[in-house]
């Protein structure tokens, strides 16, 4: 009996758009169709170039009537059918990201089972990216309805109210983000009070944490932690390549969170790194190295293990 064909899993990826460089969704489409996935892509903005340029940006962003628009023309022709993940990223306005909601209704409306993977944008080292008032949308709105969702350091203590000094802070931040909703929670970058920094072979660590909770308190919930050495300089697009990343290996090992976050922290550190050894005297030169980086993606290094904690 001829075995039934295999469908290839789609991803509606949501996030931001830059002609030049590496963000948002041009920093996660390639990695997931690498690893198998059909990506629908919607820009919530169209920009020349990444913000952080030193003579600026040009573009548009996509208000929430547009991204309505686009769901309708989708809708009409059938095409919202059978999609398996919503990875949203950068969203700049409370509009667009209430619209995102309809869409993740629309989505699951015909597969129940479509998984949110949510990367709440919110900012960086103490400054916020979007407006402070997209905080409590987040917290109360979205990511309720969230199956998977990836803050770094600041955005985590944003949603939670939580200062993350410590792993027991960063614990309790958690499961105050389980508490809202998500089954996976996945903290992207922490780095820890100077009586708490964790070394790594003797260099400042940062430290990964994921935190899986299963529905029913079936004594399945469980946390794990990767420490990897800081890189020098700042890399933009790196949380919008994490999320895809993520995203990717969970649905590929569903039951296996540790060799899931151990393949994504491998290919984030390995990339970064190749990016830093071609850093010039630009920002240009700090996009990160992603076409070059196509067989990490692909078979990602083990380079650190994760803990159970």
């Amino acid at each position: 009996m001829a075995s039934a064909p295999y469908r290839t899993q789609r991803v509606m990826s949501i996030q931001s758009h830059v002609v030049s460089g590496y963000v948002g969704n041009k920093a996660a489409t390639f990695p997931l169709q690498l690893l198998g996935f059909d990506v629908d892509v919607v820009n919530s903005v169209h920009f020349s170039n990444h913000t952080g340029y030193p003579d600026g940006f040009e573009g548009d962003v996509l208000g929430g009537e547009q991204l309505r628009k686009i769901l309708e023309g989708l809708n009409r022709n059938g095409l919202l059918q059978g999609i398996d993940h919503l990875l949203t990223g950068y969203i700049g306005s409370e509009s667009f990201l209430r619209a995102v909601l309809e869409v993740l209704k629309t989505l699951r409306s015909s597969n129940e089972g479509c998984r949110y993977v949510c990367d709440p944008v919110l900012g960086d080292n103490g400054k916020f990216y979007c407006p402070p008032e997209l905080v409590d949308i987040y917290r109360e709105e979205v990511i309720p309805l969230a199956n998977v969702v990836t803050p770094n350091q600041f955005e985590v203590e944003q949603l939670t109210g939580v200062k993350v000094r410590n792993i027991s802070d960063a614990r309790r931040a958690c499961d105050a983000l389980h508490n809202l909703g998500p089954d996976l929670v996945f903290i992207t970058s922490i780095i820890f009070d100077r009586e708490t920094v964790v070394s790594v072979n003797g260099d400042t660590a940062m430290t990964i944490l994921a935190s899986s909770r299963r529905k029913g308190n079936d004594g399945g919930d469980e946390i794990w932690r990767i420490d990897s050495p800081v890189i020098n300089g700042t890399y933009t697009g790196t949380g919008d390549l994490c999320s895809a990343l993520l995203l990717a290996w969970t649905a590929k090992e569903s039951e296996g969170l540790a060799s899931a976050m151990e393949k994504v922290c491998g290919s984030m550190w390995t990339i970064i790194k190749e990016t830093e050894a071609q850093v010039l005297d630009s920002v240009a030169s700090q996009e990160l190295r992603l076409i070059q980086s196509k067989g990490i993606i692909e078979d990602p290094p083990i380079l650190y293990k994760a803990r159970r904690i």
